[in-house]
Order: C-alpha cells, then structure tokens, then sequence
C-alpha cells in the first residue's frame, strides 16, 4: 500500500534577471517507501531542472486524501486538518479524531469550497479545524511501473 512522502530538493534556479540562486523546495510523493519515493522525485523532476540537484530530505506525510483538480488557476496546496467526531461505545463519551487532508485550489475559500465538495457523501461528522497553505510545488501521484515486454 502505498504512502505520501515530502521531498526537499535542492537545486540552482536561474532568475529573471539571469543570475543563480540555490533553492530548496519541497513535493509530495506517493510511493510505497523512502527509497521509490527518492527514485520517483529524481525521475520526475530531472526533465525540468537543468544542471545537478538533490534530494535532501524525505519525511512521510500522513494525509488521509488528497483533493486534486485540473483548474490551472488551481495552482497552490491547503492543508486542512478535520476533527471527525465518533462516539466512544463503552463510554458513551464523543472522541474526536484527527485527519490531514491536501487540497489543490487558488486561495483559501476555493480550498474550503474544494475540501466542502470533497466531503460530501461522508457518513462521519467533522469539523475543519485548520487550512493552511502549504509550500508544497507539486504532488505526484502513485503509478505502478509496468514492465517493458521483451
């Protein structure tokens, strides 16, 4: 089963105005562990980086979904943290549970609007705790490589 990784990368960028400038920026990698999540970013990112970069960092990122869209005006990541709210059979008390969810959207209303409309149909009642854009590039989703024929 497959898991969402953050990869920092560190790379010179060429600026507007023609100079180098050293950059670390982060994605998100959906991978089954740290080794195909390293080999995926390097596969992925290597035809838009010219010259050398490297992968500095890989964490594992837990979000339950990803809501992701192909509006190009789309073009930054949310972070919402939701509360579902379950009751506890032996106690009868209300516990509350924590989830991260990424959205894809343009501003903060358009990731509350998104993350709403991704929602829908949920048998569980939730509360948004927290949106907050994230520094996130982009988000490569899992895709099992298939095996050239020989």
């Amino acid at each position: 089963m497959s898991e969402w990784f953050e990869c920092k990368v560190k790379y010179e960028r060429t600026m507007q105005d023609g100079g180098l400038k050293k950059v670390c920026e982060p994605y998100l990698v959906e991978a089954l562990n740290f080794t195909e999540a390293e080999r995926r970013i390097i596969e992925e990112l290597t035809p838009y980086i010219t010259g050398e970069f490297e992968v500095t960092n890989i964490v594992r990122a837990r979000y339950a979904e990803v809501f992701e869209t192909i509006d190009d005006s789309a073009d930054k990541w949310y972070r919402a943290k939701l509360l579902f709210i379950t009751l506890d059979e032996k106690s009868g008390k209300e516990k509350k549970t924590s989830h991260n969810m990424l959205v894809q959207a343009s501003d903060f209303h358009d990731a509350l609007k998104r993350l709403d409309d991704g929602m829908k149909g949920g048998m569980a009642d939730y509360t948004i705790a927290s949106i907050l854009e994230t520094a996130l590039l982009d988000v490569y989703r899992y895709r099992a490589d298939i095996p050239e024929k020989a």
